[in-house]
């Protein structure tokens, strides 16, 4: 599936239904910014069914890692593969 025009706070909505079973997500190069992290980090500690998400070459910066590392660990999260 590819997801064009839909920001992270979109994105992040949809991996947050409940009928949401979506297990990767690539986002590479797609223009991910720190803001986008946030609303990442929110979906990591919410969905039970993302095991493998690909960030890459975006430019997250140092404290939107950080906020994707306060996802990774909660309790809650069980994603697998980060990059």
């Amino acid at each position: 599936m590819f997801l064009f025009s839909l920001d992270s706070q979109t994105i992040a909505a949809l991996l947050q239904d409940k009928h949401c079973t979506l297990n990767t997500l690539i986002l590479r190069k797609c223009g991910l910014t720190e803001k986008s992290c946030s609303a990442l980090a929110t979906v990591l500690r919410s969905n039970s069914s993302l095991k493998e998400l690909d960030m890459s070459n975006n430019n997250l910066l140092d404290s939107g890692v950080k906020k994707l590392q306060n996802g990774l660990e909660d309790k809650n999260c069980t994603l697998e593969k980060l990059r």
